[in-house]
Formats: C-alpha cells, structure tokens, sequence
C-alpha cells in the first residue's frame, strides 16, 4: 500500500486518539528503559515516550509515514533513531526493554501466521524480562461497530468518507476511505482502502504463550477493567 498522501492526513484522521494514556498505561509497568515502537507511523507515540526519558527507536514500514516522524523527531530536537521494517520481520534487533505495537496496527496483519511470527520477532528482540505492550480491536467492534458506516468527517481543511464492509476472512473488515484536502482554494480527492482482521482474547493469549511470553494483563479500552462483550479496543501486556 502507498501510504503516501494518507501519512499527511493521518494525524488529522488520529486526532481523538489519547496517545498520553497509552504512555501512562506503559509508565505503570516501566518507568525508563528502550523501547521499539514498531509500526509508529508519524511517530506521535514515540515521540511522547522520548520525552518521558525512554530510549526509542521508531519503525514503521511506510517510508511516507518514516519521513513524516523524522520530521516531527527533528521539530521536537528529539534523536530518535528510524527503521523501515515490517513488525513480522524484526531479524537482528535485540536487547530492547519494551516492544510496543499502538493503536490497532497489529490488526493490519491478514494473516494468522503474520500475528504468530510478529510475536516470536518481538519475543526474540526483547531482553529477559522485557515487555511487550500492544492493542488491538475487538471481535465486537470489527464485527458490530465498523458495520455501522458510513462515518462522514467535515473539517474545515480536511473532509473524508468513511464507509466499512465486511471482509472475507472471520472478523475482518475492508475501510474505503475518500478524503477531501484543500489545495489553496480547491480541495484535491484521494482515496485510500485499508483492510484489517482481529482475533478473540483467547487466540492472542493462546499465541503469545506459544511464543514464549507471559501474559500479565489483558484490559480493555483505556481502563483497567478486564474485556467484557461490547469492549472496542483491547490492551494486552505479555513479558518475556
């Protein structure tokens, strides 16, 4: 996928996303140490990480997202190294703190053998005791709420279209997004397709003890209460 135009728009489309909570939820487990930020995109996350004092390394597998982190990294005189990987494919890295894995991207993994090798890269770059901290969306939300599209945003700079099908796979979901960005006094039309798939509590849980980790905690939505039926997002901490 090109990433490209969607990098520029994507912190406008994130807005609503409380990065500080999720770098409260890791400071609760570790308050120092290095962390890979593996599928960072503009680099919102760790760039908030760094300023708390952590030692964070940025990846992503876009090279338009990459640009876009680099430049936010430099605005904030932050030396935050970058890496163009994909997270199922992390051969060499080693002796980090903490992996971490934000805001669903681990759903943009289509397969169930994507998810299992991302979590044994992950295992294998962690030192002994090290934590791996990721979220991903519920089987409720990609089954019942992304149904509910189409979602419209009208912004003064930036409009989009957001409409949501089933995909093919169980709990996976194609998201057709039409974007409007003004250009000057004109708005230019882009359009961008994404697809994600989930899996239940248990199938993560079952998949990261047969990578090697213990599962510490699974919460959902910013809270530490445990996953119920309706819970939309869920937050999984494992230790190596």
């Amino acid at each position: 996928m090109n990433y490209g135009r969607f990098a520029a728009v994507y912190d406008d489309l994130m807005e609503d996303i409380p990065y500080e909570q999720y770098v409260e939820w890791i400071a609760e487990t570790m308050r120092s140490g290095s962390v890979l930020d593996l599928a960072c995109g503009t680099g919102v996350l760790s760039e908030l990480m760094a300023e708390l004092g952590y030692d964070v390394t940025a990846s992503d597998l876009s090279a338009d997202m990459l640009t876009v982190a680099q430049k936010r990294f430099k605005e904030s005189a932050l030396d935050i190294p970058v890496l163009q990987l994909s997270m199922d494919n992390l051969e060499g890295l080693e002796g980090f703190d903490a992996v971490t894995i934000a805001i669903d991207s681990l759903n943009y993994l289509a397969k169930e053998e994507q998810v299992k090798k991302t979590f044994e890269q992950v295992y294998a770059a962690l030192k002994p005791g090290g934590y791996f901290f990721f979220d991903v969306h519920s089987v409720f939300k990609i089954d019942e709420i992304f149904m509910h599209s189409p979602f419209v945003y009208d912004g003064e700079d930036l409009a989009y279209m957001w409409h949501t099908e089933k995909g093919s796979a169980p709990h996976s979901v194609i998201h057709d997004l039409t974007f409007f960005v003004r250009e000057g006094w004109m708005f230019e039309r882009f359009e961008e397709t994404h697809e994600q798939r989930t899996f239940s509590v248990d199938v993560y849980k079952e998949w990261l003890t047969e990578a090697g980790f213990t599962v510490e905690s699974v919460t959902a939505d910013f809270t530490a209460d445990a996953p119920n039926d309706e819970s939309e997002r869920i937050f999984f901490r494992a230790k190596k």
